[in-house]
């Protein structure tokens, strides 16, 4: 009896052997299924894994700023140069850094080497101006032109053709000022005719005033000679006028006059303030004071950073009054350059040459003088005081390059201003230097880098 007793209990405990883990099995299961339902109850599936970043741009503009793709065909006679493709991981860089590209300060930087090859034909462009054409009138050293500025904490995305012809879709963009505002309007011809054709449809006999049509995108491109912005008439030594003349209180109607049929206004002055100049108000009737008279004149000396400076304000204050001032300017953009230094190595009108060298400044290695800086300081100040003042749908914006353009010495047509600039030292004459202008290509194109950032934002 004791024997069957015992062999009938460890028959029960083989049993419960075998069935422990089949029941333990099924309530992990069931805590499995309830700690699943209860993760799908609280938690959406379809959600992001974190919140999203309200500093980043919206898809949308992102894919704008980004670098296009070039066209699989380009036009006919088309000159895009072939700028290699940075590598994905760059590819990745460049993509992410334009989608903050609004907050970038492009001010501060660097000249760094870049061994890609310019982005359009120097020698083949016909909106350059002669003495720009650096390359064609003899220059041989090409170092200057494979730097690209890095900004300090942001990158800067290469020029995109495609994408600032689509900006300038159905829209008339105007360049107001002197020569450099023109050297900067050539240089974005050249960029963009690199994409699409352009047909020249105006120009005066010295081609201080230009138009142009890309018809494929109904986009016009015009220069308007204005070096004060106010009417003034300029000196001419040749005819016995040893002054500037500035009327203050008059508007420079050349181009002021088409202000109503401009969509974005780049405006570029200053260097000819620096000049001997005598000011009027009163529509003419008056002199108030001059700069660099000569004592027998009997008039006030007066500072030109002032007058500079009244001429800056009265002039966008008459952009915002001819606006309509509360909503006529219909998403208009006013761009205003600040002063580019020239790197003339004396005089400039006594044959000064350019300061020798055939790389940029690095960064630190040449400050900024008093006159560029306080020339700087004014378009800055002034578009931000114009800018706040609320118009509404007509944006002020400063466009600073006057850092990057002081260190770029070597970036001058330098005595490479005409064909055969060595022939007048041969005659006993001086060679003339322009340190001033910019050779095209050269870094002037950066200018019209960053103006294509500034619009988008």
């Amino acid at each position: 009896m004791f024997t069957s007793n015992f062999l009938k209990t460890h028959q029960q405990l083989q049993n419960d052997k075998l069935l422990l883990p089949k029941r333990e099995f099924v309530t992990y299961a069931l805590y499995a299924l309830i700690a699943v339902a209860l993760l799908y109850l609280f938690v959406d599936p379809a959600a992001p894994a974190s919140p999203p970043n309200p500093s980043v741009a919206a898809p949308w503009i992102q894919e704008e700023l980004a670098p296009p793709s070039p066209p699989p065909t380009p036009y006919q006679g088309d000159e895009r140069s072939s700028r290699s493709s940075p590598p994905p991981q760059a590819q990745a860089v460049s993509s992410s850094s334009s989608a903050a590209a609004p907050t970038c300060d492009y001010s501060e930087g660097e000249w760094v080497p870049d061994s890609r090859p310019p982005p359009y034909n120097g020698t083949a462009c016909e909106a350059i101006k002669d003495g720009r054409s650096c390359m064609a009138n003899g220059r041989t050293d090409t170092g200057y032109l494979h730097w690209r500025w890095q900004p300090r904490r942001c990158d800067l995305p290469d020029f995109s053709p495609e994408l600032f012809l689509r900006w300038l879709t159905n829209k008339h963009m105007a360049f107001v000022g002197d020569s450099l505002a023109r050297n900067q309007a050539e240089s974005l011809m050249c960029l963009l005719s690199s994409w699409s054709p352009a047909e020249l449809v105006h120009r005066d006999s010295d081609g201080r005033f230009r138009r142009w049509v890309f018809r494929e995108h109904n986009a016009t491109v015009s220069i308007f000679w204005s070096p004060f912005l106010v009417r003034g008439a300029e000196k001419s030594e040749r005819d016995g006028v040893r002054y500037n003349q500035l009327f203050l209180d008059e508007f420079d109607e050349r181009w002021m006059s088409e202000l109503a049929a401009v969509d974005a206004a780049v405006v570029s002055a200053g260097q000819w303030f620096r000049i001997p100049s005598v000011y009027y108000h009163e529509h003419g009737g008056r002199a108030v004071g001059c700069y660099g008279c000569a004592a027998e004149m009997n008039h006030t000396e007066t500072s030109f950073f002032a007058v500079f400076r009244d001429a800056v304000r009265r002039t966008l204050a008459e952009v915002a009054r001819r606006h309509g001032g509360g909503g006529g300017g219909n998403g208009k953009v006013v761009a205003l350059m600040t002063f580019s230094p020239s790197h003339f190595d004396g005089e400039w009108n006594k044959g000064a040459p350019c300061t020798e060298t055939t790389r940029p400044y690095r960064e630190g290695e040449k400050e900024l003088g008093y006159t560029e800086a306080e020339m700087r300081k004014i378009v800055v100040q002034e578009a931000a005081a114009a800018n706040a003042a609320g118009t509404n749908n007509l944006r002020f914006v400063a466009v600073d390059v006057t850092a990057l353009a002081n260190m770029r010495p070597d970036g001058h047509p330098g005595p490479y201003m005409r064909k055969n600039p060595f022939a007048a030292a041969a005659e006993g004459r001086p060679v003339q230097h322009d340190c001033l202008h910019w050779c095209m290509p050269g870094p002037v194109d950066t200018f019209n880098q960053i103006l294509l950032q500034t619009i988008l934002r």
